[in-house]
């Protein structure tokens, strides 16, 4: 049966769910009434505050019908790592889109801009807010460093794939490798998250073994994306002259600033998690 919890929409966190709620729908509104732009980082950003809306708005109102307690997984895990990722995307969101498409004589878009640095602090406060519960325990994978890795690797991983274009490693096999290496880890990433989140390792008792051997390979291949992609991307490749702003060039150098940055993860992921195994 259905019962509602007030206390849902009035304690701090809820606030402050609310608050993003409406600064996310208010940000994308903003932004659509521009008009859209052809660029897949136009399209990111968009994404960014309609999915932070839509699953800030579900959690409120599976939270106030009490429905979340129902629910076959851990919903404490799950609210806590959506508030992060929320903020890292925010924080992406916020620097990508003011930076490539607002100028001064643009209010819109600079009060959309505004707003969605305003989202980015209102989701980090719930951040705060979480790993403040009264318990003054947090319970989940997803709050510990190892998720909260995950979570960082699978965010970089998109702002991979949001800078790739197709023409770009088509016709070279090692750039193709270096799609592959951020497709095969993006997705073992997520089937992590959703194993933990599900509450299914439980049925998987070599999971930490698996997850420490998947931390490595995946270093490893990253680091060979770092030294491959860099490589056959500029070998004889010269920023153009006549190349505008955000041009394929520079597309070429964000991923391989989000690489390097992503192996720096996956290197710290693994580390930690030796440690924690096999140190106790």
């Amino acid at each position: 049966m259905v019962s509602v919890d007030m206390r849902s929409l009035t304690q701090p966190v809820g606030i402050a769910r609310t608050i993003a709620a409406i600064l996310t729908c208010l940000t994308f509104s903003l932004v659509a009434t521009v008009g859209s732009e052809d660029s897949p980082y136009w399209a990111w950003c968009m994404f960014t505050w309609c999915f932070c809306f839509f699953f800030t708005f579900l959690i409120l109102i599976l939270e106030f019908t009490t429905l979340s307690t129902k629910l076959p997984f851990a919903w404490d895990d799950f609210t806590t790592a959506f508030a992060m990722l929320a903020t890292l995307m925010c924080l992406g969101a916020s620097i990508i889109y003011p930076t490539f498409f607002s100028c001064s004589n643009c209010p819109q878009q600079i009060g959309a801009s505004v707003v969605s640095w305003v989202c980015f602090g209102v989701y980090t406060g719930e951040v705060v807010l979480t790993h403040l519960r009264p318990s003054g325990q947090i319970h989940g994978f997803l709050s510990t460093f190892p998720g909260v890795m995950k979570l960082l690797e699978t965010f970089l991983a998109c702002l991979i794939f949001t800078s790739l274009d197709s023409h770009q490693y088509l016709k070279s096999f090692e750039q193709q490798w270096c799609v592959a290496v951020y497709s095969l880890c993006f997705i073992f990433a997520i089937l992590i998250i959703l194993l933990t989140v599900g509450q299914m390792i439980s049925f998987l008792p070599f999971f930490d073994r698996f997850v420490i051997i998947y931390n490595i390979v995946a270093a490893v291949m990253y680091m060979s994306a770092v030294v491959v992609w860099p490589l056959y991307s500029f070998h004889n490749n010269k920023r153009p002259s006549n190349c505008g702003y955000l041009c394929s060039w520079d597309k070429l150098v964000m991923v391989s600033i989000m690489t390097i940055l992503n192996f720096i993860v996956y290197a710290l992921d693994t580390v930690y998690s030796i440690r924690l195994v096999f140190c106790q």
